[in-house]
């Protein structure tokens, strides 16, 4: 497949057979968004859950990170904001690091990211991460391939030194469908309100839909692991996709008072586990 746009960004209108293409594409299961009333009541249940889970975290001192990664426009920000909302902000924090200064190009690769790692009691979520040495680097000629290689080499080494000190580490890939991914940069390109959010790098990317699914099947093939696996979260539709994954984060610790019934089952049509979540849906 082609990797140029079928269309020009800077038309106001959005074309409408790509616009009628966009939520299905990918291999997305559903072909209409989540109800608002059914998002809504089900994520402030969730959110509750969160304030539990976060008090739990504090009390007991524990430390977690939760890494967002997923091509531009894949929802991230989105869903951290959802989990965050309602949550102790002295206590969880957002990370979104700009591009490394020339200090930081001289330094071990992941020493920026682990000044970052939370104390006892906090939440950190990770806005993008050391993941960008797989996807964005590499992609976008910021990295060698000898850098790459070795990153892919060592991750799995720094992730179990994380775990096996004790911090619950989550993984959320934020999978979407091409179409889908051109109607937010559309959107994004003509509100002024998110228009911030397009910068000349991401309409670089727009181009380069195939190097990323090369990048990101290799990422995720060299990286799952037992001990820090990821989990796949199809984020066409935003609803869908926050409800999924904080449904994943809540009912993977047993924190005291969760109410399983009221956080419900994720949609295993939604979320998977691992690379293979992904086989044959592009």
């Amino acid at each position: 497949m082609s990797n140029a746009l079928p269309f020009d960004l800077e038309d106001a209108e959005f074309p409408k057979a790509l616009k009628d293409a966009a939520l299905t594409s990918g291999g997305y299961p559903y072909d209409r968004k989540l109800k608002r009333s059914r998002y809504e009541k089900h994520l402030t249940d969730l959110q509750i859950e969160l304030v539990k889970f976060q008090q739990w975290v504090q009390h007991k001192g524990e430390r977690v990170v939760i890494v967002f990664e997923g091509r531009d426009s894949a929802g991230k920000g989105g869903t951290i904001g959802a989990f965050r909302q309602y949550l102790n902000p002295r206590w969880v924090r957002t990370v979104a690091l700009s591009k490394p200064t020339e200090r930081e190009r001289g330094q071990w690769y992941f020493q920026r990211y682990v000044d970052h790692l939370p104390t006892q009691g906090e939440i950190v979520l990770f806005d993008r991460s050391w993941y960008n040495r797989a996807g964005v680097e590499p992609v976008m000629g910021f990295c060698s391939d000898s850098e790459t290689e070795k990153f892919l080499t060592d991750v799995p080494r720094f992730e179990s030194m994380l775990v096996d000190e004790g911090i619950h580490l989550f993984k959320i890939w934020l999978n979407i469908g091409r179409e889908m991914q051109w109607k937010r940069f559309h959107d994004r390109r003509h509100s002024p309100l998110k228009v911030w959010k397009l910068s000349p790098i991401d309409v670089s990317a727009l181009g380069k839909w195939d190097a990323y699914t090369s990048a990101r099947d290799q990422m995720l093939d060299r990286t799952h692991t037992d001990i820090a696996p990821w989990t796949i979260v199809r984020s066409n539709d935003k609803r869908r996709a926050r409800l999924n994954a904080i449904q994943h984060v809540l009912t993977s610790i047993d924190y005291p008072g969760r109410d399983q019934d009221t956080i419900g089952a994720t949609d295993p049509l939604v979320l998977g586990n691992g690379p293979g979540f992904l086989i044959g849906s592009e």
